[in-house]
């Protein structure tokens, strides 16, 4: 993709080729717009050789940042900030966007991207305050003014997001409470975290956007004093979304302790009826083997007197009085015994 030239008037927004870009920049009575794509191989020599930036900060837009920075420099300052992009499983990228601010012209720089990431997403922001200006509903008059309207438009996009995703908790929370959660308590918890993770990246990023903007309010002393209070602005609506994140993750974590802790008491009680059980069981074992215990006395003793053996006693009265007072003696002393020892 080309690098694109924007000449911005209150007539609208006039596009121009790349060659002219070393006039334009010399100018004091226009506003230029430069948008760099994704991945344009001509970006560092653009930035390099045209506006004269300096390198680091050029390396600044050629490499991947993990998070928001700040240069300042005499007549301009550098600016990186990222705009959530939630992915496959609730992964949510950091979509680059660095901006060159200078007294007659801003840069708007994309990227680098993560390659699944689609290429068309980085300019979401740009392409609709260039819609706005072609559309006559902007008409900014400086480079700041359009930088405002760029980064409030990032901004706008993290309140919807943050909003969306306070939908999504509402019905989680629903859920828990009418217990429809307990037919699928695997990919519940999985839906749980991943709302709660998806607010926390938002929360990280528009944290380290307000910190960025709260510094460039104090420090690009070459803004006019009415523009450096709009900075200000800016940076406050990046702490806004931080706090409604940080609000609306609390509220998911409370429904999470909530399941969790409501979870952990039906398995707690469900284990102490388990244990009742088993104790019962073990009882009702026990029980069972004191009788047969008691019942194995006569069958032994009548077992015994049933021998084909002659013995003192057989086939006589007295032998069937001894085997009738042992069988009751000693069932009688072994149920005594158990009972003592509680198993009956």
């Amino acid at each position: 993709m080309a690098i694109n030239v924007y000449l911005v008037s209150e007539h609208g927004v006039d596009e121009c080729a790349e060659e002219d870009l070393p006039g334009l920049i010399e100018r004091t009575d226009v506003l230029i717009w430069v948008d760099i794509p994704v991945d344009d191989p001509h970006r560092a020599r653009v930035l390099s050789d045209v506006f004269g930036f300096h390198r680091v900060a050029v390396r600044n837009c050629v490499e991947r940042n993990h998070v928001s920075k700040l240069h300042v420099y005499d007549d301009h300052a550098l600016t990186v900030l990222h705009a959530p992009q939630v992915g496959e499983r609730g992964h949510v990228h950091y979509v680059e966007l660095d901006q060159f601010l200078g007294r007659n012209y801003l840069v708007t720089v994309h990227g680098p991207l993560n390659p699944t990431v689609d290429p068309t997403v980085a300019a979401v922001d740009t392409g609709s305050v260039l819609e706005r200006i072609r559309s006559g509903q902007l008409r900014p008059r400086s480079p700041f003014d359009l930088s405002f309207a760029i980064v409030s438009a990032l901004i706008q996009r993290e309140n919807d997001m943050v909003a969306g995703l306070a939908r999504e908790s509402g019905g989680l929370e629903q859920r828990v409470m009418m217990r429809e959660a307990k037919d699928d308590p695997e990919g519940f918890v999985e839906d749980l975290f991943e709302v709660w993770y998806e607010l926390l990246a938002i929360r990280t990023i528009a944290a380290h956007s307000s910190t960025t903007y709260t510094r460039l309010a104090k420090l690009a002393r070459f803004l006019p004093e009415h523009e450096q209070v709009r900075v200000a602005e800016l940076a406050d609506g990046f702490e806004a979304v931080k706090q409604v994140a940080d609000d609306q993750r609390e509220f998911l974590h409370g429904v999470i302790e909530f399941y969790r802790t409501r979870t952990d008491t039906h398995m707690t009680l469900a284990a102490e009826k388990t244990a009742a059980t088993a104790v019962q069981q073990n009882d009702d074992m026990r029980k069972i083997t004191a009788w047969v215990a008691i019942i194995a006395v006569p069958t032994a003793v009548t077992g015994f007197f049933g021998q084909n053996v002659p013995y003192p006693g057989f086939s006589d009265r007295i032998g069937f009085i001894a085997s009738t007072l042992i069988i009751i003696l000693v069932a009688a002393s072994l149920y005594l015994y158990l009972r003592h020892k509680r198993w009956l």
